[in-house]
């Protein structure tokens, strides 16, 4: 029997990061929620970086996911933000992990391919794609249809890939292991 696995998406951004979170049974997918943490682009990046924290910390406290998948960095010309977007990031991949959540990883190449059959899909093809693959999905902005897309993704490559172990809690090392011990013994079914 197949057991629902609630699947958080993040695309990571200091000023919107984007969440989605979808139930995954097999290969059937369906909606449940999503959004945007959004930070106050006037305060010091500490205190961005502290609100991004709250915000997602309030998403895992309220939608209680299985398993967490975060966009990877995307590297551009301007180092500045690069750097600022790896921040974000950091926050994104550290919000699940304190939680004691199994967090997995994807390029955004897959991301678009995965979701669009292209791995250089334009955002308006993606959006299509995740208002096709659940139909009842209301986002508002980009990033949460991107985030919605991670999620899909991560459903998608779940069972084809473990999930990194080397992010993963050693049994009995935190408050956390016990829950990520669960979550992989899942995957390895």
């Amino acid at each position: 029997m197949t057991t629902d696995v609630r699947i958080l998406g993040i695309d990571p951004g200091l000023r919107r990061t984007g969440w989605g979170l979808i139930t995954a049974r097999g290969t059937k997918l369906s909606y449940l929620a999503c959004g945007v943490v959004t930070s106050d682009g006037d305060l010091p990046l500490a205190l961005r970086l502290r609100e991004l924290h709250e915000g997602l910390t309030r998403v895992l406290t309220t939608h209680a996911p299985d398993e967490v998948s975060v966009e990877e960095t995307f590297v551009n010309k301007d180092a500045q933000a690069t750097l600022k977007l790896g921040h974000a990031r950091a926050v994104a991949l550290l919000v699940p992990a304190l939680a004691g959540l199994p967090v997995a990883e994807y390029a955004a190449n897959l991301v678009k391919k995965t979701v669009a059959g292209n791995g250089h899909a334009e955002k308006v093809q993606i959006q299509a794609m995740v208002k096709f693959l659940l139909p009842k999905a209301e986002f508002k902005l980009a990033d949460a249809a991107d985030a919605l897309a991670i999620a899909i993704t991560h459903a998608s490559h779940r069972g084809a890939i473990a999930l990194d172990r080397r992010h993963a809690v050693a049994a009995g090392s935190g408050p956390g292991a016990a829950r990520i011990a669960a979550a992989l013994a899942r995957l390895d079914r």
